[in-house]
């Protein structure tokens, strides 16, 4: 056998050379499912607000929720890489981009020094087992205002004693209160379609002028199996507070309480659409208040008009199921 013949022999029996998997058309052909899925996702944060609410609110159960579709990204970049797929890479853009548009703002510190106003609330559960300790525990924050929410008649008495050493005005009207360090005027209820009362509005004569407090307690979301996310009271009640606030003469005003939802729940816009969300403007991070032993969504809110925000936090917690949390604004 020839040189050349040898040669063409070796080559006829050599294992041809693989291409690497990161090169080639399969890199476009792979990871397909991963790449629609990171599509879907991406469009679910883009369009949350086209989302329908005719079939069990699942519009307002996706935005209640919606930070933590951002979980999902780290889950499908793992699943791409393994698939070594340019296309689900490219396509994991799309919803990374869209979080960061609708939630970066919220993972740098927005807090800042100053501010001549400091305000707190807290769902204290109706079913607190020491109503007192919860009591010291918000008068510990230093707040020139608290609002209370979910305060039983026969339990009220006790935070009125425990906090009125700290705060010498007050009013309780049905299930929610208002402690003042400053005088109070024009303390009455607000109804917002409940059938008792869960707001209340109150003038704060606050050093630098007065401040209109608005405290409520919106209707809770439930989740029933045939029905599934049901809101319709608490969007009522979220219209009838949003009526109320547009009605307001006082220029400066803070509304105070646990809404039920997040300030991305549209069914809320009667409400968030004239306000400005504190932890939004001058907070550190998500803030989420409730529940209170392991946090998930921020539904206790502060929002003014008319005041700037300085800082926003969530206080420690007491023994409800809801975390205190308060501001400090510049009136």
């Amino acid at each position: 056998m020839s040189q050349a013949q040898t040669q063409d022999a070796g080559r006829e029996g050599s294992v041809p050379a693989r291409t690497p998997r990161w090169r080639g058309p399969g890199i476009w052909r792979r990871g397909v499912v991963v790449a629609a899925v990171a599509v879907v996702l991406g469009l679910i944060m883009l369009l949350h607000a086209d989302l329908p609410n005719r079939v069990g609110n699942l519009g307002s159960l996706t935005e209640t929720f919606l930070p933590w579709l951002g979980l999902l990204i780290p889950v499908l970049l793992v699943a791409a890489l393994l698939r070594r797929s340019a296309t689900a890479l490219i396509a994991l853009l799309l919803p990374a981009v869209a979080w960061v548009n609708l939630f970066g703002g919220l993972l740098t510190d927005k807090s800042g020094k100053g501010g001549n106003f400091t305000v707190a609330t807290h769902n204290v559960n109706a079913e607190n087992p020491d109503p007192a300790s919860t009591a010291k525990a918000v008068a510990a924050s230093g707040a020139d205002v608290v609002a209370l929410e979910e305060l039983k008649p026969e339990i009220a008495p006790v935070y009125e004693k425990n906090l009125a050493d700290t705060y010498k005005y007050h009013s309780v009207q049905g299930t929610v209160g208002v402690w003042s360090k400053y005088p109070l005027n024009d303390a009455r209820p607000v109804d917002i379609k409940m059938g008792w009362t869960r707001a209340l509005r109150a003038t704060v004569e606050t050093p630098r002028g007065p401040v209109a407090v608005y405290v409520a307690h919106l209707p809770s979301v439930r989740v029933k199996f045939n029905a599934g996310f049901t809101a319709g009271q608490r969007d009522n009640s979220a219209e009838a507070l949003g009526e109320a606030i547009s009605r307001e003469p006082v220029k400066k005003l803070v509304l105070l309480g646990d809404l039920n939802g997040t300030m991305n729940d549209r069914s809320l816009a009667p409400v968030t659409s004239q306000l400005r969300s504190a932890q939004g403007a001058a907070g550190n991070g998500f803030g989420f208040s409730w529940p209170a032993d392991a946090p998930m969504a921020r539904i206790d809110q502060i929002m003014v008009r008319g005041m700037d925000p300085v800082s926003a936090w969530t206080l420690p917690a007491t023994q409800s199921d809801h975390l205190p949390v308060a501001a400090r604004v510049k009136i």
